[in-house]
């Protein structure tokens, strides 16, 4: 009963809920939240900068996260290099005071709190030539207001940057008076013309007034109550907004520290002044507040303004834009031509007449359609990573993050789960499997932040390894079996790895190394194909009539990893060989190729360890030593028994030693060489029960035939800032944001794969005549890029 109830149920869901449903309903999804946002744009304005200045929570304990926006945390060198020459000025009290510490501690971590606090205190970094002054005005009065004023002068240097604010020394020192309120209205109306005209050359920001933990103030503060500290909040905003006749005010409220303390005051030591965390959160702000704009840090999209286009990007704009005006034209005139050719009834014998059958769709047609889909998803693409329409917010890891969603994920692949067609070793289903549930845990890995808990990391690069393992065990079968060398079969490869790469190259205005994975297993697959094709070509045909063959096939193995050891030991000589152009075209990332070299040495060796398996493997196999039967077990019981105890401990030891690394480089050093135990262990568990090998997870073999576009599309539409943070499409609900974002992310991806596939049969003809004056456009094709991308560069500089 509980089967057939399992089967009933997976047929409901499938009979109601198809895939293209699912597009739709994304679509739909889309085009709704764009028009919200839009909306909410358009009503609540489009400053992130106000958000970041006004609004936000915590994520965790000391982790702010603005509204709609991702705050970048900035280091001491990139401070300087933001603030070299600047002037910036604090005013006020001492809250003030604390601001102005915890900013210049950005800068320079060792500036201590000290001296006399009711007086100005200057700062001062002659590397950079920053120059930071607190001025102590505990008051809103004349000696303020003439202070601000000798700033307004034409003759006199201005800062660039005023932070002030000042409100509890008065409610102190008049022991919370209405009187006292009302002589703060008049002075700080007084003062608002000056700000309003400091302003116009220099930014301007007045802190609102944090709240007090009134439990823990002194009886000499007891006055200072957060009833009056919203009375004299109310009234700086009500003046300093209408302090200009337009629209809106240039002095900018700082009224985000009130969230922060609300959340934080409780810490106080004496209910009045902040908690370091909180003070060092705040000053943060300002620094972004002021910098992103200069500096444009991708992990700190608040007050950044939405990047130009390039030459490339508008001539990819104008591409698709012409395939889509072309598909529609195409669509009207087949459907004009469809109509016409309709069976019609004769009206004499009251027959039917049969025209022609519908023709197939022309590989115009689907040319055209393939492009004008890929258009439309391009443009989600720039709106959800380059546009400011959708939100961005940073990363937060929690344990809880990570975990929930893997036990979800397992449960479904476990619960879709069918008969394989075939039961060997590694046979399609399982490695899509495989595939499958590898990538939903490096999204759930990516999404969740989790790169930040060692065990996890070095978890997910075995992950990685994994696919790389597949690469080399996958293209060396192929070849071996088949000794399929030809040019249509390199191109069809390279064209599916490749392509959707290359689009978000232009489109999204970033490197090809960017996408690292995927110049990985490219580079891998000439890498095999090189290896097997260069002579003596040896395949198994040849191989079986020969033992000698075999032999030779190992020196060709063994020279391989020669090379591998030379370039991984020797950085220069594989530096020299990756800046030659046009390949440093493809593999700079900054300037150089560092990032590339070390992302290849990271995992070495898995490539050639999945060749030699495949070896392995297949010289067993044809000598039939194997039991690859349904139901059998893999070996001989015994042998089988032994096997599996060996790799469960195996399997289980690498996990210890990866969960017990302290230091992130060191267990990288050691990685390439051991990443293979624990990929081994798992085939081998997979593999040698018989009923292991006999069932699959449909779940995740869906997932698998997807991974690769999976991947690639995170970087923009599910992640976002280039993977620096959380797209955002429903703010306020994290969990149904993610449901959302998750489940348009997948749509499109499989969308993706079938346009990839579409135009790989059209681009890629198995006519070598034909595929020969294709592959010639295709190089005249990223000639051009190259040029464009050169001149590019030179207009940037």
């Amino acid at each position: 009963m509980a089967a057939l109830a399992y089967n009933l149920g997976k047929r409901e869901i499938n009979h109601y809920f198809s895939v293209r449903s699912a597009k739709v309903l994304a679509l739909v999804a889309v085009l709704l939240l764009a028009l919200c946002h839009l909306a909410s744009r358009r009503y609540r304005g489009n400053d992130s900068c106000e958000y970041l200045l006004s609004s936000g929570r915590f994520l965790g304990e000391k982790v702010w996260q603005p509204h709609s926006c991702m705050m970048h945390k900035y280091k001491i060198s990139e401070a300087k290099n933001c603030l070299v020459d600047k002037h910036i000025a604090f005013i006020g009290d001492s809250r003030i005071r604390q601001l102005f510490y915890s900013f210049v501690k950005i800068i320079n971590p060792q500036f201590k709190e000290e001296g006399n606090k009711h007086e100005n205190i200057p700062f001062e970094d002659k590397t950079a030539s920053v120059k930071v002054d607190f001025l102590w005005h505990p008051e809103v009065n004349g000696s303020m207001k003439q202070c601000i004023k000798v700033w307004t002068e034409d003759s006199v240097a201005k800062p660039h940057v005023v932070v002030a604010g000042a409100a509890t020394w008065s409610i102190k020192i008049h022991n919370g008076s209405n009187e006292a309120l009302s002589q703060y209205k008049m002075n700080i109306t007084s003062i608002a013309p000056l700000l309003e005209k400091l302003a116009k050359t220099s930014d301007v920001y007045w802190v609102l007034q944090d709240p007090v933990y009134e439990d823990l103030l002194s009886e000499n503060r007891k006055m200072i109550t957060n009833e009056k500290i919203d009375a004299y909040n109310e009234a700086a905003i009500s003046i300093l907004n209408s302090s200009t006749r337009n629209s809106k005010s240039n002095v900018k409220m700082f009224s985000v520290s009130k969230l922060i303390a609300q959340e934080t005051i409780m810490e106080s030591l004496d209910g009045l002044h902040l908690p370091e965390s909180s003070r060092e959160t705040s000053a943060m702000i300002l620094m972004n507040v002021y910098c992103n704009k200069i500096l444009k840090p991708v992990d700190g999209s608040c007050c950044q303004p939405r990047p130009p286009l390039t030459l490339l990007q508008k001539l990819a704009a104008c591409f698709f834009t012409l395939s889509i005006i072309g598909y529609l034209i195409f669509y009207i005139i087949h459907r004009n031509a469809h109509r016409k050719n309709k069976p019609c009834t004769d009206l004499e014998s009251g027959e039917e007449k049969k025209n022609i059958i519908n023709p197939p769709v022309s590989p115009l047609g689907i040319l055209l359609q393939s492009f004008c889909k890929l258009g439309l998803i391009m443009a989600y693409f720039y709106i959800c990573d380059r546009a400011n329409l959708f939100m961005k917010e940073n990363k937060f890891y929690t344990h809880s993050t990570f975990f929930i969603p893997i036990i979800y994920i397992l449960v479904l692949g476990v619960f879709y789960n069918e008969n394989t067609k075939e039961t060997k070793v590694l046979n399609r289903e399982q490695t899509d499997e495989w595939k499958g549930w590898m990538q939903l845990v490096i999204l759930i890995y990516h999404i969740s932040g989790a790169s930040t808990f060692l065990p996890v990391y070095m978890h997910i690069r075995v992950l990685v390894a994994a696919y790389l393992f597949q690469t080399g065990y996958g293209h060396f079968s192929y070849f071996w079996i088949k000794g399929d060398f030809g040019i249509h079969r390199v191109c069809q490869v390279l064209f599916r790895l490749n392509f959707l790469v290359v689009v978000l190259c232009i489109v999204m205005d970033r490197p090809y190394q960017f996408y690292y994975f995927v110049p990985l297993v490219t580079v891998w697959f000439m890498v095999i194909y090189v290896t097997l094709a260069l002579w003596p070509q040896i395949i198994q045909k040849k191989a079986n009539g020969n033992c000698f063959w075999h032999f030779g096939l190992l020196l060709k193995l063994a020279f391989l990893l020669l090379c591998i050891c030379f370039l991984a030991y020797s950085q220069g000589a594989f530096e020299k060989i990756f800046s030659l152009w046009p390949l440093s075209k493809c593999f700079e990332l900054k300037g150089n190729v560092y990032e590339w070299w070390f992302r290849w040495r990271l995992d070495r060796y898995v490539v050639f360890h999945g060749m030699l398996f495949a070896f392995i493997y297949l010289a067993l196999q044809k000598r039939q030593v194997l039991s690859e039967g349904k139901g059998e077990p893999l070996f001989s019981n015994k042998v089988s028994n032994f096997l599996l105890f060996i790799s469960v401990v195996s399997f289980l030891t690498y996990s210890i030693w990866a969960s017990s690394c302290k230091n992130k480089a060191e267990c990288n050093e050691l990685h390439p060489s051991v990443s293979v135990v624990q990929i081994l262990a798992f085939i081998l568990i997979r593999n040698i029960p018989g009923y292991a090998r006999s069932v699959y997870s449909s779940f995740f073999a869906w997932f698998g035939k997807i991974s690769l576009e999976l991947f690639i599309c995170q970087y923009h539409i599910w992640l976002a800032a280039d993977t620096r943070g959380i797209l955002v499409l429903i703010p306020g609900n994290p969990m149904l944001n993610i449901i959302v974002s998750t489940f348009i992310f997948v749509c499109v991806a499989h969308e993706i794969s079938q346009i990839t596939n579409d135009l790989a049969q059209i681009i890629i003809p198995k006519d070598n005549s034909s595929l020969l004056k294709r592959l010639a456009c295709i190089a005249a094709f990223f000639c051009g890029l190259l040029i464009l991308s050169s001149v590019q560069d030179k207009s940037r500089h």
